[in-house]
């Protein structure tokens, strides 16, 4: 494989409150809203005594994805064991949520008033080999995007863990996403009148849809759909190993799971207001390119 540009920047925090400068934090946050990976390979969270049991994807219901807990929530869902399993799940998933929370807040201040917390997951399944249909296979390189819940526009920032003791969590990650948008924005079209006033109606989302989140979820499909750009784009593998940490915004990073298990993940909702430099963002490529603004004023 080749590639234009190494989208993973390491660095070299060990805590997840660090002491980082103004220059730092500033160089940080114009990396991430680039479009880079921030890759702190020493950055671990730490299990408490017991909680090692979790690694093993017997905890997880069988319906779901993922063991997850929402922002508001009390107790876990999609888990299975006895009162105390559940309850000790629950203390573990929401100390990640808490120490990913405090990491955006230390390196990225000026997010903190536009940022809500959304789902935190443990995810112990292995990926490779997991049936699933073509549009939920996240072995192909992807853009997140959600049909049945618009984002109308707030950005998907999220923080990862490998907490696998053995194995790395082996990802692809591809071409910046303006170079994405140019090769598929074409394909795409944008909503006829009224229909994201049925949709919501018909309970197909959870709010009204906008072009924007309609245009992302067709991007999402049509990279997915196409085996060919799946093996030709530029890209890189990369190789995340036990105890390494990385943040990303995921509607704008190209990007496949390949191989791994026993990951967790946070994923925080941020408004656009709080992006420093729009000139990378997708909703701001997708405007340049249709000549058109992509969210209601």
């Amino acid at each position: 494989m080749t590639t234009p540009l190494n989208l993973i920047r390491t660095q070299p925090y060990t805590e997840w409150a660090p002491d980082v400068t103004p220059e730092v934090r500033a160089d940080l946050r114009r990396q991430l809203e680039q479009g880079a990976v921030l890759y702190f390979p020493n950055l671990n969270f730490r299990f408490q005594p017991g909680e090692e049991r979790f690694l093993d994807a017997r905890w997880s219901d069988g319906k779901s994805k993922n063991i997850n807990l929402r922002a508001d929530d009390r107790a876990v869902r999609g888990a299975v064991g006895s009162e105390q399993d559940l309850a000790d799940l629950y203390a573990l998933i929401r100390r990640y949520a808490d120490a990913s929370e405090t990491l955006i807040h230390t390196l990225f201040p000026e997010y903190v008033t536009h940022m809500t917390r959304a789902g935190t997951s443990l995810r112990p399944s292995e990926i490779a080999g997991r049936p699933v249909s073509w549009r939920k296979d996240d072995t192909r390189l992807h853009v997140d995007s959600f049909p049945s819940n618009p984002m109308l526009g707030k950005r998907l920032l999220r923080v990862f863990h490998n907490i696998d003791p053995a194995a790395p969590r082996v990802w692809r990650v591809g071409e910046p996403f303006a170079d994405f948008a140019a090769r598929f924005v074409p394909k795409t079209h944008g909503m006829w009148p009224g229909q994201a006033w049925l949709m919501k109606q018909l309970h197909i989302t959870k709010r009204a849809r906008s072009e924007y989140d309609h245009r992302m979820l067709q991007l999402h499909d049509l990279a997915k759909a196409d085996l060919d750009y799946q093996k030709t784009v530029p890209q890189q593998e990369f190789h995340f190993p036990p105890g390494a940490t990385w943040i990303v915004f995921s509607d704008q990073l190209l990007h496949a799971a390949m191989r791994g298990r026993a990951m967790m993940e946070q994923t925080i909702y941020l408004d656009p207001a709080a992006i420093s430099d729009h000139t990378h963002s997708p909703e701001a490529v997708l405007a340049r390119m249709l000549g058109k603004p992509m969210l209601a004023a």
